[in-house]
């Protein structure tokens, strides 16, 4: 086992890589930009080491800086977290290459996995479902055009390098191709330094249904069951619950196997998630593998009492997984609370805690790294906490939800807080229906 690790992240969850850590007797370095400095996990690790100034190119996603601080402190594993250079092959190598073990995936799988239309490629080859779509990448707007004509109205163009929705463009109708085309070419350059392009039938109203897997250096690959993720704005998850009130037990079964059988077929080796869309007859189709743990792991932890960051530290280690898939007997909802004013668009609003209160009671998780005084930087992703209930039944765990959100207090900010509050007396969320494109329609009072 791991005598030190470094956690090369921030915010909640280096700290909740921190407390398993320390409950497995491993020692930790956190590592920190200057904006970071009073931040919870910086206070609580066993080391500290400062690697830049606020902005993240030079701090958090600066490799050089990383590794040296893993150097000087001795440390024999690296855990990125989620997010910054998680899914960076280059920094997966490097830590090889300077026997750092890198808890995550190997700079191979991340590559395979990483770039979409490779991921798909592979998932055809494994016999799991796919969206009808290009071949690969596409060269040419001419091209595109014929795939479009080929596969129909409406279609989906994606940057193979993409994510959070950056890159990505519906088209409906021949005549809007081209701008769409363009726009989406000079995000995705813009955004990830990649403008490359594949190509998918659009499925129109989906859910966004992802299943949990672990593998190991064996071959072997368990799931974890799923996790409903459609409630979204702008491509980004703005709630998550398990188990998800549109699936079935034969439903559950089919994808779960599906999910085990893309990780065993490219042999998967660490925490990681198969994304799928499912449309309204409950066909599910692969989307992309995240490479890493997911924000909204701790949903499915709650429900099946299971560490996911503990296991990803025992897979890195060499240690077996159990090879049970399991099923949840709870139910668990997670919202994501960011520094945002959803009366205002969703603007960011970084500034000074002036006061906090938390709320606790049974079956509550609050997953976060504020203090009352703590100021929020304007340099990061906006998220802030995570409040995850877990109860009998869904209908519990709404009333649980609705519960928590009352009793968290945060003044000095806005948070999306009364967002939640609102979404969780919607109508049509109380009754399990809803696809990715709820938001669209949801008005904010």
């Amino acid at each position: 086992m791991f005598k030190k690790i470094l956690i090369a992240n921030r915010g909640e969850i280096a700290l909740r890589i921190i407390r398993t850590c320390k409950e497995m007797g491993i020692k930790t370095v956190a590592v920190y930009s200057v904006a970071d400095e009073e931040s919870l996990h910086v206070r609580f690790a066993d080391e500290a080491v400062c690697i830049g100034p606020p902005n993240s190119a030079e701090s958090y996603l600066k490799i050089a800086n990383i590794i040296a601080a893993a150097e000087i402190t001795n440390a024999d594993a690296i855990h990125p977290g989620y997010g910054f250079l998680s899914e960076n092959s280059r920094f997966s190598k490097i830590c090889e290459e300077h026997k750092i073990k890198f808890i995550g995936a190997s700079a191979e799988m991340i590559d395979k996995m990483g770039d979409k239309a490779s991921a798909i490629s592979t998932m055809k080859e494994a016999g799991v479902p796919t969206i009808p779509g290009s071949e690969g990448l596409i060269e040419t707007f001419d091209e595109a055009k014929k795939i479009a004509k080929k596969i129909g109205y409406p279609i989906m163009i994606k940057a193979t390098a993409g994510g959070g929705g950056k890159g990505m463009r519906a088209v409906w109708k021949e005549k809007e191709f081209l701008a769409l085309w363009e726009s989406a070419k000079q995000e995705a350059k813009a955004s990830f330094g990649n403008d490359s392009m594949y190509m998918e039938k659009l499925v129109e109203n989906p859910r966004h249904i992802e299943i949990q897997i672990v593998g190991d250096k064996y071959g072997k690959a368990c799931h974890l069951s799923e996790r409903d993720c459609s409630i979204q704005r702008r491509h980004q998850k703005l709630t998550e619950e398990t188990p998800s009130p549109f699936m079935t037990d034969k439903l559950r079964q089919e994808m779960g196997q599906a999910a085990v059988q893309a990780a065993e077929f490219i042999q998967y080796e660490g925490a990681g998630t198969i994304e799928f869309l499912v449309d309204k007859n409950r066909n599910f189709y692969f989307m992309e593998m995240n490479t890493r743990i997911q924000v909204e792991h701790p949903i499915t932890e709650q429900v099946i009492d299971y560490d996911l960051i503990k296991e990803q530290i025992k897979v890195a280690a060499g240690i077996k997984i159990s090879g049970n898939n399991y099923f949840p007997k709870l139910h668990s909802i997670e919202c994501r609370i960011n520094a945002e004013d959803p009366h205002a668009g969703f603007r960011p609003s970084p500034g000074k805690i002036t006061n906090l209160h938390l709320p606790g009671g049974h079956g509550i998780r609050l997953d976060t790294h504020l203090y009352s005084g703590y100021v929020i930087p304007p340099n990061y992703d906006s998220m802030i906490a995570k409040l995850i209930v877990t109860a009998q039944n869904r209908e519990e765990a709404i009333q649980k939800m609705k519960r928590a959100l009352d009793e968290f207090v945060i003044e000095g900010i806005k948070t999306t807080i009364p967002f939640h509050r609102q979404l969780m007396d919607h109508p049509d969320y109380i009754a399990g229906n809803y696809t990715t494109k709820f938001m669209e329609e949801f008005e904010i009072n």
